[in-house]
């Protein structure tokens, strides 16, 4: 395996010259700097990134640790979070924690000692003592850890608010919300808020149901959905608080014989492409996802830089109605 000495020895230059180059250290004329990268590649020299990154104390890497790259909200922000990272530079390191705790930690620990420059943060297993003590440029999505760290959220309420006065203006008598387990500390439950102050304002009868802290599965939707229809058979609207979820209740709804939108009108809540290709297509909140990943690298690479960054940012949301109500 060739060294560096190798190619500075090809190249016909020293070492320190060869490490300049590498690292884009001080003065070097092109003719030198092209000797250098010839000799790498006749040579296959493949410097060492980790070696780099000590020596330069950056190693241009991010950590995201988020659920699960395979729910289509997830999916579609690591999307446009790695292209904005790579944009300006950066290259993400992608860990899914499946909501458990062990695991997460497990990769906390796992990006710390790879010296990422920073964490993106869409996971929420983890106690808020585990985000202060990291020591590192961190943005997390919605959730309020501290003053000091920074969050990005779409606006939750407003999305609530939206979606229930939506549903109640379209004639629904009796409503139900469908969302995350409310005993995680997050921003989303905002939307939870909203919909009771709404419902209650307008005197419609209203439930909220909860998923486990730990699902992200299509089946266990399915059976939550089953559940809320066969016991409140009278209910004519529901908001839900992602598309999957939605999705399911099309599906349970559909398999029960009821009639979208005429017996049951159905909002969702991300506007993930996949809501505009499901039949029918789906009503929705939208959030601003390309937009809150671009902030997300901003924010981390402002940190890293010592620039000084809004700790609360807040996106607007849009409800996009389809067929579904």
């Amino acid at each position: 395996m060739s060294t560096i000495k190798d190619v500075a020895k090809i190249a016909g230059v020293t070492v320190t010259t060869v490490s300049r180059v590498l690292n884009n250290r001080g003065y070097i004329s092109e003719s030198t700097r092209k000797k250098v990268y010839q000799a790498m590649e006749d040579l296959n020299y493949q410097p060492n990134e980790i070696a780099r990154s000590l020596y330069r104390k950056k190693s241009n890497i991010i950590g995201l640790i988020i659920p699960t790259v395979a729910h289509p909200f997830f999916g579609e922000l690591t999307n446009y979070i790695e292209y904005y990272a790579y944009e300006n530079g950066y290259k993400i390191l992608l860990c899914n924690s499946h909501l458990d705790k062990v695991k997460e930690k497990e990769y906390v620990d796992m990006l710390k000692s790879h010296k990422v420059d920073g964490i993106i943060m869409g996971s929420h297993t983890l106690e808020v003592e585990a985000y202060l003590n990291l020591d590192l440029p961190i943005v997390t999505f919605d959730r309020f850890i501290s003053e000091s760290i920074p969050f990005i959220s779409s606006d939750n309420y407003e999305g609530g608010r939206l979606a229930t006065d939506f549903l109640i203006n379209k004639g629904c008598k009796k409503i139900a919300h469908i969302c995350g387990n409310l005993k995680l500390n997050l921003l989303s439950n905002k939307r939870n808020e909203a919909f009771i102050v709404e419902a209650n304002k307008r005197n419609i009868e209203h439930i909220t149901v909860q998923t486990d802290i730990d699902v992200f599965e299509s089946e266990q939707y399915e059976k939550l959905v089953h559940k809320l229809l066969r016991e409140h058979d009278d209910i004519d609207g529901i908001f839900c608080s992602s598309d999957i979820l939605a999705a399911n209740v099309i599906k349970v709804s559909t398999q029960l014989g009821k009639s979208i939108p005429e017996e049951i009108k159905i909002i969702g809540y991300d506007d993930v492409w996949e809501s505009s290709m499901i039949v029918p297509q789906l009503t929705t909140i939208q959030q601003p996802i390309e937009e809150m990943s671009r902030l997300a690298v901003e924010l981390i690479i402002k940190q890293i830089n010592g620039e000084s960054i809004s700790t609360k940012n807040f996106l607007p949301v849009t409800l996009i109605e389809r067929q579904t109500t």
